[in-house]
């Protein structure tokens, strides 16, 4: 039984290991059903199945940036009226548009194209100094509170994703990584492989090795040559 089981695929080497441990437990070898080996490779193989299809990270990337471009955005729509506004100084209440952009260049007028992190303990104080009492009479005076709620709402949707995909990521990195997992189910594969091999001329055996031979051979197969 032949079979070079770095050229598989990802898939192919688990449908390999899962027909064998399926022809070896069908019932009809019993000798073997539990044997070292081939306990130890149905735990590799599980391992294995566990990990082999899982993403390196949480999956979580884009909705976290899309949740960060929402709040960029309510960001800049705000500085951006607030600016325009404070320059009208023949209209009422611009004081408080002057007031108020202040507060923004407090904690950086480009704090939207920061990292994730600093952005947020940024926008965090940002938020904070705007809630105050004289803050807030200077929104509702320019009509900005449905504006600035926005703000905390889109500001709220991102910690509470991008603390999903904190958590997520950590989980997945508590598992052993699919290359590693790979690597075991392949030794304790050809480790099982070889051994029904080496037995194959002793009774109630042979059969066995006829059988995952047949397996092995179509896992061959499926390899595609090289172009």
């Amino acid at each position: 039984m032949k079979i070079t089981l770095t050229s598989l695929s990802t898939k192919n080497l688990a449908t390999l290991a899962q027909r064998t441990i399926n022809s070896s437990q069908a019932g009809n070898y019993t000798i073997v059903e539990n044997h070292p080996l081939l306990l130890s490779l149905i735990a590799s193989y599980q391992n294995y199945d566990t990990v082999y299809t899982k993403l390196t990270y949480s999956g979580k990337g884009k909705e976290v940036a899309t949740a960060d471009k929402e709040r960029d955005v309510a960001f800049s729509n705000m500085k951006a009226f607030l600016n325009g506004y404070r320059k009208l100084t023949s209209v009422a209440n611009y004081q408080d548009a002057e007031a108020l952009y202040k507060v923004f260049q407090m904690f950086g007028l480009d704090l939207d194209r920061l990292s994730y992190s600093a952005e947020t303990a940024q926008l965090k104080k940002l938020i904070e100094e705007l809630e105050k009492p004289d803050n807030t009479l200077r929104i509702i005076n320019l009509s900005l509170v449905s504006a600035f709620d926005d703000l905390k709402t889109k500001h709220t949707d991102f910690e509470i994703l991008f603390a999903q995909q904190a958590e997520a990521n950590a989980d997945l990195r508590q598992i052993s990584s699919a290359s590693s997992s790979r690597k075991e189910l392949e030794q304790v594969l050809r480790s099982y492989l070889n051994l029904i091999t080496a037995m194959k001329d002793v009774p109630d055996w042979s059969n066995l090795y006829h059988d995952l031979n047949e397996i092995v051979k179509a896992a061959r197969n499926s390899v595609l040559p090289a172009s």
